[in-house]
């Protein structure tokens, strides 16, 4: 089936999920929390790139949907008796993809403010499943969608800075696109705005107005990811439970303890997902016998965790953790915020990142040509050609064979004899049967080579101490890990390698003597700091909310 068809076929599949009529008890349920307005045609019931929007909710008339584009309008949705308009962008506080007006001579619709729609899905599941569904499908079925441009960023096409901005939107699901500067759309978008070679990498915003070299900060600002928490001069922020590290098992404790009214804020310093996130797919994760791709699986645990009213920001890599005494014992400063996050009780959940290959030249190639990640968009990247994985654990072995899929070849480097001892056996047997994909064992990469993009990389045998040259686009590096915790103050105990010792290894230490028992303490005693896995995430969450009211959003008790 061609590409094209296959698209009509989804968007008719999904139709129905899409956009529900709701009925007359859900219509009930939603009166209210809100109010009825009256609007005339053209009069904006929110606009493109606005934050806090509400649900529109048509009880007559018609409403539409639309995007601005070069001095052209989209129309995207019309709503009409019964319809509703909005979608993820409301749940997880974002920015607006589209604006919004009247479509007709009068229309009355059901305004719903975003703080009392989020207590909605949070309280009401009668009519917060049909909602949220129709979120999800909508934001799905706009990603897939080749006409809507949303965020767009300019670069040219061998620009690493272009495709970090690319790389950074697509992980925290913002709906974008890369275009090439010269390209006959990136000619032409350049022109309009005047931008020049050197003003580039840019972001043309929903509004259509350009962002020169854009932060990662400024982007995420734009996108509606990154908002501060304390209001106006305010130089403080205080919370029931801060977690650090929004990977799976922080997005774990977030829907925990925000499903029981605890005021939660997630720290992430790139995006959320951690290294499942990065997953093509997951086959050892219980509740999916087919398996599920580790974007799929964080994503939803995200909106979750959203849902329930947890706040996640994003960049906002931790710097520092202290503690003193009081009820909001706990401190935390983030990058580039300048206030000070107070919390009862602190969950480390940093993980750790891959290790950097000791390859000579790897710094040139890092984002274009050398991944962490082997997700569908590196996959697009390296179509058809020639891909080296780097590591024999489960990640590499995933890796390879998604891109197997997609590249002419992989090649699998490994430093030991095979993938027996490193690799589950099930994984490890898919990969050596897979004819396009070649294992190189006692291997590693010494160089890599190419001008503005990676070319070329150089192996050696460990053992023969021979050398061979590999054409490659790509380079996809998954060779161990090192944990994230040089922030940590000297009273969170490491060990060698860095890692943050639990358990019996701090039994005695003053700094978990004290501070572990206060998940069963009420307000008013000393801060709690806990160290995260995924398993201890779910007991953990269940466990700093056991006893506790269930107070709302922002209200929640002690932690």
């Amino acid at each position: 089936m061609a590409e094209v068809d296959e698209d009509e076929q989804f968007y008719r599949d999904t139709e129905s999920v899409a956009f529900p009529k709701l009925d007359d008890r859900q219509l009930a349920m939603l009166e209210p929390l809100g109010a009825r307005r009256i609007v005339r045609r053209g009069e904006l019931v929110f606009r493109a790139g606005q934050r806090d929007m509400p649900l529109a909710v048509v009880l007559r008339g018609s409403i539409e949907a639309f995007e601005a584009r070069d001095g052209q309008e989209q129309i995207l949705a019309t709503g009409r008796p019964r319809d509703f308009v909005g979608d993820v962008a409301m749940l997880m506080g974002t920015a607006a993809l589209v604006t919004v007006r009247g479509a007709a001579e009068e229309s009355e619709i059901l305004e719903v403010p975003a703080l009392r729609l989020r207590q909605a899905l949070a309280e009401l599941p009668g009519v917060s499943e049909t909602i949220v569904r129709a979120f999800i499908m909508r934001r799905q079925r706009l990603q897939r969608d080749r006409e809507f441009a949303g965020l767009r960023v300019v670069a040219a096409r061998d620009s690493r800075e272009g495709r970090q901005l690319d790389d950074f939107l697509d992980k925290n699901h913002i709906p974008h696109r890369l275009v090439d500067s010269q390209s006959e759309d990136g000619r032409s978008l350049s022109e309009r705005l005047h931008l020049a070679s050197y003003d580039l990498p840019a972001l043309i915003t929903a509004n259509g107005m350009p962002l020169r070299h854009p932060s990662l900060r400024e982007v995420a600002r734009v996108a509606g990811l990154l908002r501060s928490a304390a209001g106006g001069e305010e130089g403080e922020i205080t919370c029931d439970l801060a977690i650090v590290g929004a990977g799976p098992a922080g997005l774990a404790a977030a829907v925990y303890a925000a499903s029981e009214g605890l005021k939660t804020i997630v720290l992430e310093s790139y995006a959320p997902g951690g290294q499942a996130g990065s997953s093509s797919l997951i086959e050892n994760f219980f509740g999916f016998p087919t398996g599920v791709r580790g974007g799929d699986l964080t994503y939803q645990a995200q909106l979750q965790a959203y849902r329930f009213g947890a706040k996640i920001a994003t960049p906002a890599r931790a710097l520092s953790l202290t503690f003193k005494d009081g009820e909001h014992g706990a401190s935390l400063q983030a990058e580039g915020c300048d206030a000070t996050l107070h919390a009862k009780c602190v969950l480390i959940a940093t993980g750790a990142q891959y290790r950097r290959l000791a390859a000579e030249g790897r710094e040139d190639f890092e984002g274009c040509g050398v991944y962490y990640a082997a997700t569908g968009r590196e996959g697009q990247l390296c179509r058809g050609s020639t891909v080296i994985v780097a590591g024999g654990g489960n990640s590499a072995g995933q890796a390879a064979m998604f891109l197997s899929e997609q590249a002419e070849k992989v090649v699998l480097v490994i430093r030991g004899e095979g993938l027996g001892k490193s690799m589950s056996s099930y994984l490890a047997r898919r990969v050596e049967a897979c004819g396009s994909i070649e294992i190189l064992s006692h291997t590693e990469i010494r160089r890599m080579l190419g001008r503005k993009a990676l070319e070329a990389a150089e192996l050696e045998n460990t053992r023969t101490q021979e050398r061979r040259t590999i054409q490659t686009s790509a380079i996809f590096s998954m060779t161990g890990a090192l944990p994230c915790t040089n922030w940590l103050p000297p009273e969170i105990e490491r060990d060698e390698k860095g890692f943050i010792k639990t358990g019996q290894a701090v039994a005695g230490a003053s700094a978990c003597s004290e501070r572990d028992e206060p998940l069963a303490r009420s307000a008013g005693d000393e801060p709690s700091v806990h160290f995260c896995s995924r398993r201890r995430a779910l007991r953990l969450g269940q466990t700093l909310c056991r006893g506790r009211g269930r107070g709302r959003h922002g209200g929640g008790r002690s932690a």
